[in-house]
């Protein structure tokens, strides 16, 4: 039987954080990009910064239990005023730094927030006019200089209602003058305090604030531990680069590399993914489903341009690398003398494009399209699909590193507890289930029941103990024959084809499946040059011969589909799903409310209508 080791155990996060700066003291911990260059912070100096901006929020009046917003991109502060909140005694409340004024006037009204750390002036403009109308909200702290006479930014009406707005470093400098035994006092924690309070993303309505636990999170990251602990952990680098405000970032990009003490490089945003990798060279790493089909895109369309023999010496590595690692076959000796050379000609390179020296990337957020898993896997990338939810801290289950299944989403994590309702849903339990949801009751009752969290999820756990999605409960189309359709899985069909970029598929109660179609924007260009036309989508969505084309691209998806799930007509969308038309969200997931809010009439007339 193959021995198992355990991860240290921890009463609470900010105890780890501490015995971790004790030990290691001036080696790096985090890194931030300034001058166009990385630089480190220290343990002793993240320490020491905490320390003395936790003694300042108790100054500031933070009694245990209060809530404490949190709105700024990824960065050394966002990790310094998560754990100084946590270490006085709060509840850090992460907020999406995509969110509108009413986002943010929602997240402070119903956790009842007393403060708010803000980071820059952009996103004190949406931020702190919210706080100002929050009731609860007494002061606001900001990590950047913000000049507050600019009107814009605070038109909070009579001087005498302005909230308290406090500098981050003169803040710091307090605490650093102030007594207090903050390490002493976090002993107190314990495993089931509330740590964080999380507002899930919202694909469905209004978000809702997930409690989770100091034991909720370690759990999750002892777990993550178990699972790559085979991998030979040791001096891990990480690139975060997710939103740290989503559940998933928030453990596997933080609390995770603080358990193995690692480093952590903060990305500059998606965008310059590409060159922080090469500049992070990380050994582990996050990342959604998204990541890896915008490379698969990127890969495959460059080596349309490539000479025939370099593009053929890419699918040669590819196709053996798929027999080798997934099919389980033995290669030939020919394979194996081919195998060989093309892990140095095209899988090195690939690996290179990722830092060079990636251990594992573990994906969640949302599923993974298998065939674009099996690729990136049999070119030398190791990907451990992960599943999970908010309200379970979050991560639930994931592949083993040995023993991956693209198809599957692995075995339940370490200190989990999985099994199969009658119906078909997903049930788990386990110290990493969410303490409730903040202010509801009622839907807290609905969702754990008898210490199972109901995920909403449809599965199966095949003989190997691997979990396997089939459905999203809630997501299911009904068609009006009674017959049951995924439209998660035909939305990934059609946003594979080369001529579609994203897709939202639509049809409960209704005879067939419509959708709403957002064409590529490589694709559009060449169509526009064809045409003669500059391809702008908000100017050509309703075109005739767009349509006749997207429609040769429909008929090409259609037969790899069942006849139920055929998409029979579709509607070509004004504007790309983003996240600043809240038509996604900040996960990179369609909000499919949104999206039929906004084109219920045209899908309605694409059904024939019924006679009263």
């Amino acid at each position: 039987m193959e021995q198992t080791i355990s991860p240290p155990h921890y009463k609470n996060l900010v105890s780890l954080f501490y015995a971790h700066a004790k030990e290691k003291k001036e080696q790096p911990f985090l890194w931030f990009k300034e001058n166009k260059q990385y630089w480190p912070i220290s343990w002793e100096e993240t320490s020491r910064r905490i320390t003395a901006m936790a003694r300042s929020l108790k100054k500031l009046g933070l009694e245990k239990g209060d809530r404490i917003v949190l709105v700024a991109e990824n960065r050394p502060e966002w990790f310094m005023a998560d754990l100084a909140i946590m270490a006085a005694g709060g509840i850090s409340v992460p907020a999406y730094t995509t969110n509108t004024h009413a986002n943010h006037k929602h997240v402070l009204d119903h956790s009842g927030a007393a403060g708010i750390i803000v980071s820059t002036t952009a996103l004190c403009k949406k931020s702190l006019p919210a706080a100002q109308q929050a009731a609860s909200c007494q002061w606001a702290i900001t990590m950047e200089a913000i000049d507050k006479d600019d009107i814009d930014i605070f038109d909070f009406g009579d001087d005498d209602t302005e909230i308290a707005i406090h500098d981050w470093e003169q803040l710091i400098a307090k605490g650093d003058n102030l007594t207090g035994d903050i390490e002493m006092e976090a002993e107190k924690l314990t495993r089931k305090d509330v740590a964080c309070l999380i507002y899930t993303s919202g694909t469905g309505g209004l978000p809702k604030g997930v409690m989770l636990s100091h034991g909720a999170i370690l759990c999750n990251c002892e777990g993550a531990w178990d699972v790559l602990y085979h991998l030979g952990l040791g001096d891990e680098v990480f690139l975060s680069f997710l939103p740290l405000s989503h559940a998933y970032e928030h453990t596997a990009g933080q609390f995770f590399p603080l358990l193995l003490g690692a480093q952590i490089y903060y990305g500059e945003g998606a965008e310059h993914l590409l060159r922080n990798l090469a500049e992070a060279r990380p050994t582990i790493m996050t990342a959604v489903p998204r990541l890896f089909e915008s490379m698969h895109s990127r890969i495959t369309r460059g080596l349309e341009k490539e000479k025939p023999l370099k593009r053929n010496l890419f699918y040669k590595a590819e196709a053996l690398g798929r027999k080798k690692y997934y099919q389980s076959d033995n290669l030939g000796l020919i394979e194996k003398l081919q195998d060989h050379l093309l892990e140095k000609l095209v899988r090195n390179k690939l690996r290179q494009r990722f830092g060079g020296r990636l251990k594992a990337m573990v994906s969640g957020g949302a599923a993974l399209n298998e065939d674009i898993g099996l690729f990136f896997h049999a070119l030398g990338l190791t990907i451990l699909q992960g599943y999970g939810q908010t309200e379970a801290a979050p991560v639930i289950a994931v592949n083993r590193h040995d023993k991956i299944d693209m198809a599957t989403v692995g075995p339940q994590l370490r200190g989990v507890e999985i099994k199969i309702a009658d119906d078909g849903e997903i049930l788990a339990s386990g110290e990493l289930l969410m303490s409730g949801y903040w202010n509801d009751q009622k839907y807290t009752d609905e969702t754990i029941k008898d210490g199972w969290l109901h995920t909403g999820d449809i599965g199966e756990i095949d003989h190997r103990g691997r979990l396997k999605i089939t459905d999203r409960k809630k997501d299911i189309i009904v068609l009006s024959g009674g017959d049951n359709v995924s439209p998660a899985r035909v939305e990934g069909e059609l946003s594979r084809h080369p001529a579609i970029h994203q897709a939202m598929v639509y049809g409960n109660k209704r005879p067939h499946l419509t959708a709403v179609i957002v064409p590529d924007n490589e694709f559009l260009d060449r169509w526009g040059e064809a045409n003669g036309i500059a391809a702008v989508l908000a100017s050509v969505y309703d075109n005739a011969s767009l349509k006749v084309s997207i429609a040769k691209a429909l008929d090409q998806i259609n037969k790899h589909l069942s006849p139920l799930e055929k998409v029979r007509k579709f509607v070509i969308a004004r504007e790309p799903f983003t996240i600043d038309n809240e038509m996604m969200t900040p996960t990179l997931k369609v909000r499919r409310h949104k999206v039929l809010e906004v084109y219920k009439e045209e899908i309605e007339a694409l059904y024939p209508k019924v006679s009263k």
